[in-house]
């Protein structure tokens, strides 16, 4: 069962978002980009107190995504991407971001805290971080 609202677009626009901004380290690491998107629309807190849709969480701004200011984001979604985003719309999570609201790809190690969010772990190239629980409840 969906965790957020979505039609075939909606499908298509994570799917897409998902590709760029982690294709590279595999399909682990874009079904935990797609978590942090999604878990943008759920949770109403911090950065994302405006954000209730797909489409608002992909093209956000400021305090959005990259990749959608690349031209690869542009790109038609493939048919494994969209089985990939419709997982994670339907409420499927993977550590280290299951609850994470950010990630970023840093050129070394980790840092402990990133805009004064905590580190969650790391995936490959990705470093996942979320925020206090008693910050964003609905995560």
């Amino acid at each position: 069962m969906a965790v957020v609202a979505h039609n075939t677009n909606d499908v298509q626009l994570l799917a897409r978002l998902m590709r760029a901004e982690a294709e590279g380290d595999g399909n682990l690491a874009m079904l935990m980009v797609g978590n942090v998107g999604i878990n943008r629309v759920i949770e109403d807190c911090l950065d994302f107190t405006d954000i209730r849709t797909i489409r608002e969480m992909v093209y956000q701004s400021p305090g959005g995504f990259e990749a959608t200011q690349k031209g690869y984001f542009y790109q038609r979604a493939r048919e494994r991407e969209k089985v990939l985003a419709r997982r994670v719309i339907n409420g499927e999570r993977f550590h280290p971001a299951t609850r994470s609201l950010w990630f970023f790809m840093p050129g070394g190690p980790c840092p402990s805290q990133w805009f004064g969010q905590w580190n969650t772990g790391r995936y490959k190239s990705h470093c996942f971080y979320a925020p206090l629980a008693g910050e964003c409840p609905r995560l």
